[in-house]
């Protein structure tokens, strides 16, 4: 009924860790294991204390965060995986409304909506994503755009223990490449028209600092999959 889920929070130098152990640690959910991967952190480490014995923490080598995501899913005990920036939210039920999804349609991965939330955890745009109606529509928002937040994903481990890594050479989009390359793959991930996950939009964060290499990292990985994820359009979907 409640197989374990493995929440993974890749921290460097964040200062809303604590608020992100808080929501993971406040899951309906009554399965769940939290691991804290510690990027090298040489800033905020304190905020992680009052939670140390609730939580399985991993301190590494400064890496990237693929790295540490790498990490936190080879010691995950959890049959699934799910994906916590440190500095943005679960919502209590985010894992339960999601399982429950998952479980009704005997599916392996999943992702949701979500709100953008401010450094005061005011939220500034509620449910920013779009409504992808069918597999057909998740498959074609590839074409044009990032439809997956990766924080709102929900996955089983045997995915990627088939599928691989996070590719550390991503630095900024290794998330993109990832459910680019599942996708190509076949591996279905399918939408809740939910918001379920707070994403944290602040001036330190990595999407606002380093936007010139992200786009540059997004438009190597969308020239290698997009001619893939055509192919798939075409063989999958138009023939039906």
């Amino acid at each position: 009924m409640y197989p374990k889920i493995s929440i993974i929070i890749p921290f460097y130098n964040c200062a809303y860790v604590d608020q992100s152990i808080r929501s993971a640690l406040n899951q309906t959910y009554p399965n769940v294991e939290v691991i804290l991967v510690d990027d090298g952190s040489v800033k905020y480490r304190e905020k992680i204390m009052p939670y140390r014995s609730r939580i399985k923490y991993i301190r590494k080598e400064n890496g990237g965060t693929a790295t540490a995501l790498n990490r936190g899913i080879a010691e995950a005990t959890g049959e699934y995986i799910a994906w916590l920036s440190s500095d943005d939210l679960f919502k209590p039920e985010k894992l339960s409304k999601q399982m429950a999804f998952m479980q009704e349609r005997g599916i392996d991965a999943s992702f949701t909506n979500y709100d953008i939330i401010d450094s005061n955890n005011n939220v500034q745009v509620p449910s920013n994503g779009a409504n992808y109606s069918s597999m057909k529509a998740v498959y074609e928002g590839y074409l044009y755009s990032n439809p997956i937040n990766g924080c709102t994903i929900l996955i089983k481990k045997s995915i990627f223990e088939e599928f691989g890594d996070f590719n550390p050479a991503m630095v900024y989009t290794h998330d993109y490449e990832m459910w680019f390359r599942l996708l190509s793959k076949g591996v279905h991930i399918v939408y809740l028209d939910e918001s379920l996950t707070q994403f944290r939009s602040h001036s330190e964060s990595g999407t606002n600092k380093y936007q010139q290499q992200m786009l540059a990292e997004m438009q190597g990985i969308e020239a290698i999959y997009r001619p893939l994820i055509v192919q798939y359009i075409v063989d999958h979907f138009l023939l039906l």
